[in-house]
């Protein structure tokens, strides 16, 4: 019954848009003209009662024209630009609803960084190299290995691997899963870590197995304990890295990015940047809460504050990230219902952890949707979904139906039980990062989960058969070395690696079709944002946000999306990234 109400709720929204379209053209096309044109296009709308258009008319930021060439002619007047695309395909922008943007873009200008896929002798050279470059620092950090890298590559001491190259230096790598830390001794001894430190309740010291020393690996809390004592970046650096980040983003045609968790000073990095006027896409802010255990409450008067702070017209602020457990890796940290497969670590019956009594995760998910957040709740693990699943239901029981669509993100694990829970609670499954193929992160994810379990990760097609709500994000820079959507788009429909490096197919039965990979990041990151309203299809009304492909997604191979290039990508009808060459 709820489900269908909001279907009826959501189809009254959208006869209302095309109420207020409809007499937003009518009037325009009596009075003012448009800024620019675009003529002679293939444009897929994402907009189910109007698909396909030919031609654009863009005035003030916003779609004033979308439909055909002479309705689009209406507008023109000797001050609108026109723009001929010659045949090319036209999309809306893409919505990145799970990116850690910012720490991406300061990460591509200052960290250390490897492909995931580095043997041991090329992040050896790699170190090397960072410690030559910088002879005045004191900490090197970067990455990022992979997640089966201790597995593959037998290493016995992996602080003495990097003591052997880093010199006087404190070394700290994350994982491509950016849970997990390898440090070597400088690192260790200045975070006041030895034989004798106790392992955290949300998080674990690997140690010798003989001596009992740590070995360098941390997991979990203990990793984000360490990476917190690092010299903070400088406000320049900061907003460098934001900056970076939109461009970054911008050239591959994304023009929303929701970031899943913003510290304040990277808050304060896109606040600066909005006020040099230079934001180029709608930016979500997920307001940091602690990482790992905590046996209080969260202070909720401090998220009111920095929500309130930040605020604006390009920045939107009511959004939270809980952590709930950690990833199904090797490091077997995703809070499971069954056990992982025994490894020379964990006990038999090792189910990974929950970083919160189940009791406060639904403390503060009832305070949370009471004072209008969306939240964002880390669940790598069924376990972890089904708490969190759980504290939503306490939420809708507590408070009503707020139509807030609180996330379970990297929901890649559900329980068969769960999986109808989605569509009755309008839980969104955050289908991040960009794992839905075979590579070596898959491969570490199976083999700790063990078959016939762990082949059954991210259940994109049952989700959508299920009338779950979805979103996709990328995770950048966590676990996939590039925020590019088109490699997530060709993966959610082939189900293969889209950079041909690792063969096969990975569950191909979860395979979705071109039109709702196109949804899911487009329209379904914009809901993801609560702005649905505005952005995330090209509509009359909405901010003029549209990409233009050098090919047509619709005429190739699902094999040849990732190949896909961006020749043009407006925000709020700006023209915020032009592949050089490009027709004007």
């Amino acid at each position: 019954m709820k489900q269908a109400i909001r279907n009826w709720a959501s189809a009254i929204a959208g006869s209302l848009l095309t109420v207020v379209a409809a007499q937003l053209s009518a009037a325009d096309t009596a009075g003012a003209a448009a800024d620019t044109i675009y003529l002679n296009a293939r444009i897929y709308t994402v907009n189910p009662a109007q698909p396909w258009a030919e031609a654009v008319a863009i005035r003030d930021g916003y779609f004033v024209h979308v439909g055909d060439r002479a309705g689009a002619e209406a507008f023109r007047a000797p001050t609108t630009s026109v723009v001929d695309l010659q045949g090319a395909m036209v999309m809306p922008g893409i919505n990145d609803a799970h990116v850690h943007a910012q720490r991406g873009g300061v990460k591509s200008l200052y960290e250390c960084n490897f492909p995931f896929s580095s043997t041991p002798e090329q992040i050896a050279r790699r170190v090397a190299e960072c410690v030559a470059d910088n002879p005045d620092a004191l900490w090197i950090r970067g990455g990022q290995w992979d997640s089966g890298f201790f597995d593959t590559y037998k290493i016995e001491s992996p602080k003495a691997f990097l003591d052997a190259v880093s010199g006087d230096k404190a070394v700290l790598l994350s994982d491509d899963s950016n849970h997990n830390g390898w440090l070597n001794s400088r690192a260790l001894a200045l975070a006041g870590i030895d034989r004798d430190t106790p392992d955290p309740a949300d998080g674990t010291i690997v140690r010798d197995p003989v001596t009992g020393e740590p070995n360098g690996l941390l997991l979990e809390g203990v990793k984000k304990r360490v990476s917190d004592l690092l010299p903070e970046w400088s406000d320049e650096e900061m907003e460098a890295g934001a900056r970076e980040a939109l461009r970054i983003a911008n050239s591959f045609g994304i023009t929303g990015l929701k970031e899943a968790y913003s510290e304040p000073r990277a808050m304060a990095a896109f606040q600066a940047l909005e006020r040099a006027g230079d934001i180029t896409a709608h930016l979500a802010l997920g307001i940091q809460t602690p990482y790992g255990h905590r046996s209080g409450p969260l202070d909720y008067a401090v998220i009111d504050e920095q929500r309130d702070h930040y605020a604006s017209d390009r920045l939107h602020t009511a959004f939270v990230k809980v952590f709930m457990d950690g990833v199904p890796t090797a490091s077997r940290t995703a809070a499971m219902l069954e056990p992982y497969t025994p490894e020379n670590t964990h006990a038999d019956s090792h189910r990974g952890m929950l970083h919160l009594d189940p009791g406060l995760l639904t403390r503060d998910i009832i305070e949370l949707d009471k004072r209008g957040y969306t939240v964002k709740i880390h669940t790598a693990g069924d376990r972890a979904v089904r708490v969190a699943l759980d504290a939503i239901a306490a939420a809708r029981a507590a408070n009503g139906d707020s139509g807030l669509r609180h996330e379970l993100a990297h929901a890649g694990y559900i329980d068969p039980e769960d999986l109808p829970r989605f569509a009755e609670l309008d839980a969104v499954a955050d289908l991040s990062p960009y794992l839905w193929h075979p590579s070596p992160i898959i491969d570490s994810v199976v083999s700790a989960v063990g078959s016939p379990r762990g082949d059954q990760y991210f259940p994109v097609r049952s989700l959508l058969e299920a009338n779950a709500p979805v979103l996709a994000g990328s995770d950048w820079p966590a676990a996939v070395e590039t925020i590019d959507p088109w490699l997530g788009i060709e993966a959610l429909v082939t189900r293969e690696d889209p950079r041909g490096q690792v063969p096969g197919s990975f569950w191909p039965e979860q395979a979705v079709s071109l039109a709702d990979a196109l949804r899911i990041m487009t329209l379904d990151g914009a809901r993801a944002m609560r702005l649905e309203q505005t952005t995330g299809s090209i509509e009359v009304g909405k901010s003029a946000e549209m990409i233009v492909l050098d090919r047509d997604l619709f005429a190739i191979e699902p094999q040849e999306i990732s190949e896909v290039g961006v020749l043009r990508t407006l925000f709020a009808g700006n023209t915020v990234y032009k592949k050089s060459g490009a027709e004007d």
